[in-house]
């Protein structure tokens, strides 16, 4: 635990007794967001499919428990929250991304993977978790700014994006008082993000700081500094928090 992300001398840690759940837990985000969590007093659960590196980030942050498997195995996914101990406090899903490519190109299979990645896992995780968080927990769902522009290869990216806000407003009302909130994030500078644009990483990363108003690029520790915030405003549901460091304007 760095010592930037420790509480400030004195202030109470602020998920102090409670248990945070990250599905995609085990790099990017999802690590941060574990890590920002312990910092401030969580215990913290994380899966991946990845049973190496779920292992790694475990040690990484101390994780009480992890679970390896693929988010999209539906059957998996519902072993797991059953199998967990309630009552856990908050859930946060970051498994999945987006589908990139022209709409007429992408296989019926790949446009229904596209929705399943968020929605579908976003629906299915809320529908085993509910039952174990508290009242006032929250369940965060992941998605991005990036998707609302329309453009040529941006494909089913923007219609996943448009769909997500409504989703989880819509999905808080029914699991309330569990809370639901969606994070939308523009590019976020992340292992996933490096090995995408391979060797064309570094110049993304000079056109951000050189365009964005806030000049420098988005960090997973940005997001889970957002992600905790909304765990611990227990006034929040139904709500869509941008962070994009201002892309979207630019």
């Amino acid at each position: 635990m760095s010592a930037a992300a420790t509480p400030a001398a004195g202030r109470k840690p602020e998920l102090a007794g409670q248990t945070v759940v990250v599905i995609g837990g085990s790099g990017g985000i999802g690590l941060e967001t574990a890590r920002r969590a312990r910092a401030e007093g969580a215990e913290v659960i994380l899966t991946g499919r990845n049973r190496d590196r779920l292992s790694q980030a475990a040690g990484d942050v101390g994780a009480q428990k992890t679970a390896a498997f693929d988010a999209t195995d539906t059957p998996a996914l519902q072993r797991f929250f059953h199998d967990l101990p309630a009552p856990i406090d908050h859930v946060m899903v970051t498994a999945g991304g987006p589908a990139y490519g022209p709409l007429l190109e992408m296989h019926p299979a790949q446009v229904r993977d596209a929705f399943s990645d968020r929605i579908v896992v976003g629906l299915e995780v809320a529908r085993n978790a509910v039952g174990k968080l508290r009242s006032g927990g929250t369940l965060i769902l992941m998605g991005g700014t990036g998707g609302r522009r329309i453009g040529h290869g941006l494909g089913i990216a923007s219609a996943v994006g448009a769909a997500l806000p409504p989703f989880a407003a819509a999905l808080a009302l029914e699991v309330a008082p569990v809370r639901v909130n969606l994070i939308a994030a523009g590019f976020v500078d992340t292992p996933l993000s490096a090995s995408l644009l391979g060797d064309q990483i570094e110049e993304r990363r000079k056109e951000l700081r050189d365009t964005l108003p806030i000049g420098r690029v988005v960090t997973a520790a940005d997001v889970a500094a957002l992600a905790v915030h909304i765990m611990t405003n227990t006034a929040i549901t139904g709500a869509t928090y941008d962070i994009d460091g201002g892309q979207q304007f630019v």
